[in-house]
């Protein structure tokens, strides 16, 4: 098994970690259902010579397909491949994240501040304030629920 590491915002590297980690490999370990895993692979090059080791708090484990890349190879992900992972992986957690706080509110009625507890609970949250996930969780939902006010006619 060949790790990489990748620099991401620590919030995402602690959900991360929270969520997949994996003690026998010692490492996260994404399941090969999943769309981050085929991303993943995707984005994985050869490690250019004189290329320095890898370096970041978020340490997880290549994907090993029988045919294609050989991680032992292709091991390498470039600055911009970090970022999109990035980005991907912030994404999961705020999409999970919001779909917690609504199903917990609407099915089961708890309320919005007991909700981002529970998640930085379950998965050892640390790096960021519960204020900022239930600020982040009222813009998108304002966001996404906003309706337009009509405009007023006058006949």
């Amino acid at each position: 098994m060949i790790t990489v590491k990748i620099s991401v915002e620590q919030h995402v590297a602690e959900y991360i970690r929270g969520k997949y980690y994996d003690h026998e490999a010692g490492a996260v370990r994404f399941p090969s259902a999943l769309d981050i895993y085929i991303l993943i692979y995707d984005l994985l090059k050869k490690r250019p010579t004189g290329c320095p080791v890898d370096s970041g708090n978020l340490e997880f484990a290549l994907p090993e397909r029988r045919e294609g890349k050989d991680p032992e190879y292709y091991n390498y992900l470039s600055d911009r491949a970090q970022k999109v992972l990035g980005d991907k992986l912030r994404l999961m957690m705020w999409a999970e994240l919001h779909d917690f706080m609504d199903e917990n509110k609407h099915i089961n009625g708890v309320q919005f501040k007991d909700s981002v507890f529970l998640f930085m609970s379950k998965y050892g949250i640390e790096g960021i304030t519960e204020d900022a996930l239930l600020k982040n969780y009222q813009r998108w939902r304002d966001k996404l629920r906003r309706k337009k006010k009509r405009g007023y006619n006058r006949k």
